[in-house]
């Protein structure tokens, strides 16, 4: 072969290959700039959707936060209104009829027995008076508190039971009124009466949330407003019911235990407190069998009469002090 053919070979195969690479080389680039684009095409989709589905759940978040902050500021006007309690309503709040008339009459009877069993007794008629009048307006009154909060109590001991049975219903796919009426049917009292009238409300045609304030008004306390919001906001916005049902009967319980470990702590101080404030007065009862006549001046006498009564004021502002020092809020 002569070296110019060769050479004209040599040649037409570089140039063979160059076209077959060249291409490729320039094809590939345009390649993957194209892949870059799709690339970034399909990363500001992905971006558009997820901004969307971010704001989607914004609006849903702000929501919600709007119905409950609504929920919340009725909640705060009713509680101002029911601070204005009649004695009728607190009647009702503790469990007793609201028969103002009876109780009216029957704090009467018991003022005036305690004027004439203190007056018969040696008592001067200015004391017997005072006494009279505690027994017709301090006596009942206290009672009443005490009826209160015995009732609150009884309530709270088994107010986390019927939340728990009611989520338990929830969840096996009851609606909540029927989950409502299972309460009312097996609960231990006072639960089950209350139950029982939210039950009634709803059945003279009350939603659930209009029939549930009417526990709300004979317990006015913050268990049940909890109870009252949960169940407001989920017919307003929606949600898991369930859950935050389940939720709050473990706060229930959470404060039922607090409740309990701050009674069992304080209950030492309550006894001093209560073994101080009898202290007087029984020492007072036993000097009065040994020697009868030795606290006769106190009562017979003005100066004793004027000591008396500041004795008895001093003793008044010491037991309040001694009372509000045992009392703790949670």
């Amino acid at each position: 072969m002569s070296p110019l053919l060769l050479f004209l070979l040599t040649v037409v195969a570089v140039g063979a290959l160059g076209f077959a690479l060249v291409p490729g080389i320039a094809g590939g680039g345009r390649a993957g700039k194209r892949m870059k684009a799709l690339k970034q095409s399909d990363g500001r989709v992905n971006g558009r959707r997820q901004s969307r589905a971010d704001v989607d759940g914004r609006k849903s978040r702000d929501k919600r936060r709007k119905s409950l902050q609504e929920v919340l500021d009725e909640q705060n006007e009713a509680n101002k209104k029911r601070k204005k309690r009649s004695l009728k309503k607190r009647l009702i709040q503790a469990g007793m009829k609201g028969n103002v008339a009876a109780f009216y009459r029957n704090s009467a009877i018991l003022g005036v027995a305690i004027f004439i069993f203190t007056w018969f007794t040696g008592v001067p008629l200015m004391f017997a008076l005072v006494f009279g009048a505690g027994g017709f307006y301090v006596l009942p009154r206290w009672y009443v508190a005490r009826r209160t909060k015995k009732f609150r109590s009884q309530f709270l001991d088994e107010f986390p039971n019927a939340i728990e049975a009611i989520v338990r219903g929830v969840k096996a796919g009851m609606p909540i009124n029927d989950s409502m009426k299972v309460v009312a049917a097996e609960a231990k009292e006072p639960v089950r009466t209350e139950f029982l009238r939210v039950v009634e409300q709803q059945s003279v045609g009350k939603n659930i949330g209009e029939a549930i304030l009417i526990m709300f008004d004979r317990l006015p306390i913050p268990e049940v407003n909890f109870f009252v919001v949960v169940i407001t906001v989920q017919q307003q916005s929606g949600g898991n019911l369930s859950e935050a049902l389940g939720n709050l009967s473990t706060v229930l319980r959470n404060r039922k235990k607090m409740k309990a470990k701050v009674k069992a702590m304080s209950s030492e101080a309550k006894a001093s407190a209560g073994i101080i404030g009898a202290l007087p007065f029984v020492v007072a009862g036993l000097v009065s069998l040994v020697s009868p006549t030795y606290l006769g001046p106190l009562f017979s006498t003005p100066i004793g009469n004027i000591w008396l009564g500041v004795a008895g004021l001093m003793m008044g502002m010491g037991i309040f002090v001694m009372n509000r020092m045992v009392q703790f809020e949670y």
